[in-house]
C-alpha cells in the first residue's frame, strides 16, 4: 500500500509523543525526518525499519524522498517536531501530492505543538482566543509579518512567536514589541519557554515593558497575554516570574463566583481605557504616581495631565498604607461634587467617611460673621472637628488658602492634600501656598485647571491602589 504518515513528535520529549504516532512509528517501513529527532523515536521502531536523514532545512528533498519511497508500497512515516500542520511537513507532502497528481494516500496524525507544551508550563496562558506568528521572514515578506503582528495586537489575541531569532534576525522581535506596545499595556504579562520538553528546558515570566529581547534565542517560543490576562500572585511570583503562573480567564468562573469578583462589564471598559491610555503615555513612571495619572487622564480625557499632575513622592501609596493602617478615617471636601464622586462602594468597603461641611447649617452664619465664603467657613469647621483628615479640593481657591492659614497655625494637622481648584482668580497661588509642607503627602492639579471630578477620582486613586500593580481599575464600580 502506498501510503505516507505525516507525523508530529511533540515539542521534543518521549512523554509528549502520542500513543497513535508511537503505533504508526512502530509500523513504518521508513522513517523520514531530520536525523536530530530520530533520537525520540528510535525505541518504537520494528527490525528493520530504515531512517532517512534529508538534512536540515532541506524540506523539499525530504518530501520528495518520502513519495519516491511509498511509490514503492511502502509505509513511510514522515515524522516533524511538534504538530506536523503547524509550520511542518504536513502542508508540503499536501502541495506535493497535489503537484504530482500523485495516488500515494496521505494521512496526518496531530502532536502537541511546542506552543501548547509552553502554555502548559506556564499556567494557562491561552484560555481565550489566540494566533500564532512566525517571525521568520524566509518565505513570507517582513511587510506581511508586520500586517500579521499589528492585527493580532489591535485584535487583542494572546498570541504565540516562533521563530522569534536567529543568527541573522537580530531586530525583528524588537519590532514586534515596539508594536504590541502601541496597542497593549507594558504591564500585559509575557511568558518564554527555551527548549520546551528538553533538559535544557528553562521557562520565564515578565511583562511586555519589562521583556528583553536579548533573553530570547531561536530555540524559545514566545506567548504574550491579552488584556484580560494576568500573572497569578499565589504562590507569589519572584522577579523573573518562579512561582507564579500565566493565567488568562475563558469566563468559567463567573458563573459561580460572588459578584463582587467578576469584573463588570464598566469595570471592563474602564480597564481597558486604562490600558490604552497606559500604551499612550509619553514616558514611564513610578507606580503610585502613573495610578494617579492614569486616573486624571480618564476623567479629563486631557494628556496635559502628564505635565501639570504633580505628586510627592510615593504620595499615593503613603496614603493608601495609611487607610490600611486605619489612620485615615475621614475625607473631607470642600463642595458636595467632590464628595459625590468618591466611590461609596470604596468608602464602605474600607470604612471611611466622605464628608463636606458646604451645606452645615453653621456654615452660613460664620460666612456672614467673618465676611469670608460658604467654602473657607466649611473648612474652619472641617478642622475644628478633623483636623487630620485627607482634605481634597476641587473647586474652591479660598478653602484651600484657608486650610494652608490653619496649618500655619497649628490648628490642622492634614494626613493629606488633594489641590485640584479650578478657576482664574487665586487658583495658582493657592496650590503654591501647599507645596512649602514638606512633611504632607500632597497630590496638585498644577496652573489653572482641575475640578471636582479630578479631585474625586483622585481620592478614588488613592482608595485603590492595591489595584495599580495588575493595572485593574473599577472595582467599586
Amino acid at each position: 500500500m502506498k501510503r505516507i504518515i505525516v507525523a508530529g513528535i511533540g515539542p521534543g520529549s518521549r512523554e509528549d509523543i502520542t500513543p497513535a504516532v508511537m503505533t504508526a512509528v512502530g509500523e513504518a517501513d521508513v522513517v523520514v525526518g531530520y536525523k536530530y529527532y530520530f533520537q525520540f523515536v528510535e525505541q518504537y521502531l520494528k527490525p528493520g525499519c530504515e531512517c532517512v536523514d534529508t538534512g536540515m532545512k532541506k524540506e523539499r528533498e525530504r518530501a520528495e524522498q518520502a513519495f519516491q519511497i511509498a511509490e514503492q508500497g511502502k509505509t513511510v512515516v514522515v515524522i516533524s517536531s511538534g504538530d506536523a500542520g503547524i509550520y511542518g511537513m504536513a502542508p508540503l507532502i499536501y502541495e506535493m501530492k497535489q503537484a504530482h497528481q500523485s495516488d500515494v494516500e496521505i494521512e496526518t496524525l496531530p502532536g502537541i505543538s511546542a506552543f501548547q507544551k509552553a502554555a502548559s508550563l506556564l499556567g494557562a496562558p491561552i484560555g481565550h482566543d489566540m494566533c500564532i506568528i512566525s517571525l521568520s521572514d524566509l518565505m513570507t515578506p517582513w511587510e506581511m509579518i508586520e500586517r500579521r503582528i499589528k492585527a493580532a495586537a489591535t485584535g487583542d489575541f494572546v498570541t504565540a512567536i516562533y521563530n522569534p531569532k536567529s543568527h541573522g534576525r537580530y531586530w525583528q522581535l524588537y519590532r514586534l514589541v515596539e508594536l504590541f506596545l502601541q496597542e497593549r499595556s507594558a504591564d500585559t504579562p509575557v511568558g518564554y519557554v527555551r527548549q520546551a520538553g528538553r533538559e535544557e528546558q528553562t521557562v520565564h515570566l515578565t511583562t511586555l515593558g519589562a521583556f528583553d529581547p536579548e533573553d530570547i534565542d531561536m530555540f524559545t517560543v514566545i506567548l504574550i497575554g491579552n488584556s484580560q490576562s494576568y500573572i497569578s500572585l499565589t504562590p507569589n511570583p519572584s522577579p523573573n516570574g518562579e512561582g507564579g503562573k500565566m493565567i488568562t480567564p475563558r469566563g468559567y468562573y463567573r458563573a459561580d463566583t460572588p459578584p463582587t469578583m467578576i469584573s463588570s462589564p464598566g469595570q471592563q471598559i474602564m480597564m481597558e481605557s486604562f490600558r490604552t491610555i497606559s500604551s499612550e503615555l509619553k514616558r514611564d513612571y513610578p507606580l503610585d504616581h502613573k495610578w494617579a495619572l492614569l486616573h486624571a487622564i480618564h476623567t479629563t480625557a486631557d494628556f496635559d495631565m502628564e505635565d501639570i499632575l504633580y505628586t510627592d513622592e510615593g504620595a499615593v501609596e503613603k496614603l493608601y498604607n495609611m487607610v490600611k493602617e486605619g489612620k485615615l478615617k475621614t475625607i473631607v471636601t470642600d463642595v458636595t461634587m467632590v464628595t459625590s464622586g468618591i466611590r461609596k462602594g470604596a468608602l464602605q468597603r474600607l470604612g471611611i467617611e466622605a464628608k463636606c461641611y458646604l451645606s452645615d447649617p453653621r456654615v452660613a452664619n460664620m460666612a456672614l460673621e467673618e465676611e469670608i465664603t460658604r467654602t473657607q467657613a466649611g473648612i474652619r469647621l472641617a478642622v475644628e472637628e478633623h483636623p487630620d483628615a485627607l482634605f481634597a479640593f476641587g473647586n474652591a481657591p479660598t478653602a484651600l488658602m484657608e486650610l494652608c492659614d490653619l496649618i500655619r497655625k497649628g490648628k490642622a494637622h492634614p494626613i493629606g492634600i488633594i489641590a485640584a481648584p479650578v478657576g482664574f482668580v487665586h487658583v495658582k497661588e493657592s496650590k503654591h501656598m501647599v507645596k512649602p509642607f514638606r512633611n504632607i503627602p500632597k497630590i496638585i492639579i498644577e496652573g489653572r485647571k482641575g475640578g471636582s471630578n479630578l479631585a474625586a477620582t483622585l481620592c478614588n486613586a488613592i482608595l485603590t491602589f492595591d489595584d495599580a500593580a495588575q493595572l485593574k481599575p473599577g472595582r467599586d464600580l
